[in-house]
């Protein structure tokens, strides 16, 4: 055991209804990467909150036993003061405070009455210099992107002297560039001595960075590769995930676009809602067809999840000018509703945040965007509601019990399943799906492409933002790309490359430089 810093043993997690997870047993050695992974609600999160005291002893039975000594965390401050640190998959990050201040938010620098500010911000910059940022730690979070707030969150993590980190999804929000970043510095904390535990659905990644890999399925240890002695693949991990060989990662759809065009957007430009003189879609002219998915690829701040919202009835951006026609008519949408009404559905890349309510049960959130199907006089019939959300339970396949569970305590994929039937419930002729299967599985992910299947099969008109380039080519039948707020390029699915779309952003990035 003197090789392994943690093992978990018999860990059993009981929830009202669901056995989360069923006698797991986990070991990391010391100075590895260790990546957990498994379908959504597999039990890796749970897994892991067990162990960092989120869940406290006495929630759950079995033996955590961390540098050969047992341990009983009550709560998160406990695993912390032994040196494990948790980084979840959303950021705990307070916006509107300094980095400096959001790193030692309750590990605060200095007497009980009085923070000592210079050893703060001092220290944070030591820190940051370590993850490779070169900002300021007096700078706010809400004026760096979602790249650098990871590494603040990193930063804060070391701050706490962590001999252990543990991260969920760290690159879940990141473009390819800096989910490299963050994956190079991993593997040079290891070289430092660093013991990581990384929880990942994209599997690239994981076999790029991970010493080992352990699958879990269904609350229970399936198996663990090593590399080196085992295979690391992608199949052979999607195999152990999902109990069978994926052979395709996208079904195969019978194409049925139609000559109308559903959508047509033309000479559309918005500026920034706070910072006014900034454009951040810069006349944006697009259409699509009935019957057709355009795929947006482009890099992380290139425009693509801007122009979507603002198109939807305004819900981004400021002085906002062009001309939308849904089937040839011109429309103007200059809210939600508005856009609701025309027949268009906007699924967000925020779940949580702005698409579900989490303390709600899946029978509310199902039918969120059309009320009045529920409604008499402005009074829901509950019974109607718990059918709709039945029915679409079953129909897209959500893993539940029952539709009055709350959505907070479903799995991602299944959270975003709730969140396709809100809008499916709607009746839409467009949705714009943003980031339609961002933090899931691939399974989960394959269940989502047979739906957008199904979608485009009734004759609707679907756009897929997505970041993943292989999602992109595997699922439209046409692709824009976008940089810097433009459109830079646009191909047919039989043309289309990940070269040629990597290709269009550089040959603009190089025009704006004017090489």
């Amino acid at each position: 055991m003197a090789d392994n810093i943690l093992v978990m043993k018999s860990i059993t997690k009981e929830f009202p209804g669901v056995k989360a997870l069923d006698n797991v047993t986990f070991e990391v050695k010391r100075g590895e990467i260790h990546a957990l992974v498994g379908e959504n609600g597999a039990g890796k999160s749970t897994l892991m909150n067990v162990l960092s005291g989120t869940y406290p002893f006495g929630s759950y039975t079995g033996d955590i036993i961390y540098n050969d000594e047992v341990c009983k965390f009550g709560k998160l401050k406990d695993s912390e003061e032994k040196g494990i640190v948790i980084i979840h998959q959303e950021l705990a990050l307070i916006p509107e405070l300094s980095i400096g201040e959001n790193m030692f938010l309750g590990n605060e620098r200095g007497k009980k009455f009085a923070i000592n500010w210079d050893e703060t911000y001092g220290e944070a910059d030591k820190y940051l210099k370590i993850v490779g940022l070169s900002e300021s730690s007096k700078t706010l979070i809400k004026d760096i992107g979602t790249g650098k707030q990871q590494l603040v969150e990193i930063a804060k993590a070391l701050a706490k002297h962590a001999k252990l980190l543990i991260l969920d999804e760290p690159t879940s929000s990141l473009n390819e560039e800096d989910s490299k970043a963050l994956l190079d510095l991993l593997l040079r904390f290891k070289e430092e001595g660093m013991t990581s535990i990384i929880i990942s659905h994209k599997l690239n990644e994981v076999s790029y960075v991970a010493d080992s890999i352990t699958i879990v399925r269904d609350g229970k240890t399936i198996e663990t590769l090593k590399k080196g002695i085992d295979d690391l693949s992608e199949d052979r991990i999607i195999k152990g995930m999902v109990g069978r060989d994926l052979s395709d990662r996208f079904p195969k759809r019978e194409k049925q676009i139609r000559d109308e065009i559903a959508l047509e957007v033309k000479d559309w430009s918005a500026y920034h809602p706070t910072y006014t003189e900034k454009k951040v879609v810069d006349n944006v002219s697009f259409n699509v067809r009935k019957g057709e998915v355009v795929g947006f690829s482009g890099l992380q701040g290139a425009g693509r999840t801007e122009l979507a919202m603002s198109v939807f009835g305004h819900s981004y951006g400021s002085g906002i000018t062009g001309t939308v026609k849904i089937n040839g008519k011109e429309v103007k949408m200059t809210s939600p509703k508005e856009a609701i009404e025309a027949g268009l559905a906007y699924v967000t890349e925020d779940r949580k945040g702005n698409g579900l309510i989490l303390s709600n049960p899946i029978r509310v959130n199902t039918t969120l965007a059309n009320l009045n199907g529920v409604s008499k006089n402005g009074v829901i019939d509950m019974d109607k509601e718990y059918a709709v959300a039945e029915e679409y339970r079953k129909k897209l396949k959500t893993k539940a019990l029952s539709v009055e569970w709350k959505v907070g305590n479903l799995s991602g994929g299944n959270q975003q399943k709730v969140l396709l039937a809100k809008w499916m419930y709607a009746n839409p002729d467009i949705l714009i799906l943003d980031e339609p299967t961002r933090g899931i599985d691939v399974g989960a992910k394959y269940e989502i492409y047979c739906i957008i299947n199904q979608l485009v099969a009734e004759g609707k008109a679907v756009i897929m933002i997505s970041s993943e380039l292989p999602e992109v080519l595997g699922m439209s039948d046409r692709i824009y790309v976008m940089n810097e707020g433009k459109i830079v390029g646009e191909f047919d699915a039989a043309d289309a490359t990940q070269e040629k779309i990597m290709g269009a952003i550089l040959k603009s990035d190089n025009a704006e430089k004017g090489v």
